[in-house]
């Protein structure tokens, strides 16, 4: 049987949040001026598409607002967006490749509840100042060297502040990277190539595709992973509630939101790159899963959230049916 664990790590995760802690991703600063290389590597797909649900009039209005900020802000964004209930779904450079930074954790915790159940989530783990250190922005880690964690806290770590070091030990626990990336394979994500942990996973070489996913590959990922079947009721659940409460994402999809629209997601941000992926509901209870992902084209530009969310909002007013 499977269930799901206390939200044990929720208190800390709030202290912390109240604290003051840094509202930016791990990796943030960490990503180097090569994270750009993509940008010439990789083939666009057509700009911007809508399906049947969408008119042409829909179509047109998301394909200009998203060019334009691409102009104001001299970035590449990719999005794709579904209706779970309908199919209608809007795309602008879905299949073009992007760095997806700490949006990978997500994943990571996904597979993490998919495959250890039971009292095995409760073992405590153990790393050292030396592991916080090498693997950077770890908020919730730092303060438990001493005495460590469980790796069910871990994965909600990983998901809620972004912690890097819990996600390298979740990593561990699944397989490594290349266990993570064959699990995504096994959902029908056969583009995502998870290749490192933190914080290498926030440097992309030129022309590299390690460490890199596409917006039509990370939504249908996401989607899957949610979809009721994958896991079960309770922890579908569980992580739903853990990127409710993701405490890096509220400047990305969640502001771009309508007013009265419920976001789950998972940011990540490195250098130049900005990503969001998440599950948004609508008032009627109908669920559009997107994917923002976002880069500078000069890669010696820090990322702008203000993109992501004014991105997500031009996507997202596609679906408002003002109901």
């Amino acid at each position: 049987m499977r269930r799901a664990l206390p939200l044990v790590v929720s208190g800390t995760v709030a202290a912390l949040a109240l604290a003051g802690c840094s509202g930016g991703d791990a990796g943030a600063t960490t990503a180097s001026a090569a994270s750009t290389g993509l940008s010439t590597s990789t083939p666009t797909s057509a700009p911007t598409t809508a399906s049947a649900g969408t008119d042409a009039a829909t179509s047109a209005a998301v394909r200009r607002a998203i060019s334009s900020l691409e102009r104001e802000y001299d970035a590449t964004i990719g999005v794709v967006a579904v209706d779970t209930a309908t199919g209608a779904t809007v795309t602008h450079n879905g299949d073009r490749r992007f760095g997806y930074a700490s949006s990978i954790k997500v994943f990571a915790a996904a597979q993490f509840l998919r495959t250890v159940r039971g009292d095995a989530r409760d073992e405590v783990v153990h790393w050292t100042a030396d592991d916080v250190a090498a693997a950077g922005y770890s908020p919730v880690t730092e303060q438990h060297v001493a005495d460590g964690l469980s790796y069910a806290q871990l994965a909600e770590a990983a998901v809620r502040m972004s912690d890097n070091t819990a996600l390298n030990l979740v990593l561990t626990r699944i397989g490594g990277p290349n266990g993570l990336d064959t699990a995504l394979a096994d959902l029908g994500d056969t583009t995502t190539e998870v290749v490192h942990g933190e914080p290498d996973l926030n440097t992309i070489e030129p022309g590299s595709t390690e460490d890199t996913t596409t917006p039509a590959a990370f939504t249908s990922a996401l989607a899957t992973v949610l979809d009721g079947t994958t896991l079960s009721t309770a922890d579908t659940a569980l992580l739903v509630s853990w990127m409710s409460g993701n405490a890096t994402g509220d400047a990305l999809i969640r502001a771009g939101a309508p007013d009265g629209w419920v976001v789950a997601d998972k940011s990540g941000g490195a250098g130049p790159i900005r990503n969001d992926v998440a599950r948004v509901t609508r008032p009627d209870g109908d669920t559009i899963v997107l994917a923002v992902l976002t880069r500078r084209d000069d890669p010696a530009q820090p990322y702008d959230d203000a993109l992501v969310a004014r991105s997500a909002a031009a996507v997202l007013r596609a679906f408002d049916t003002g109901g």
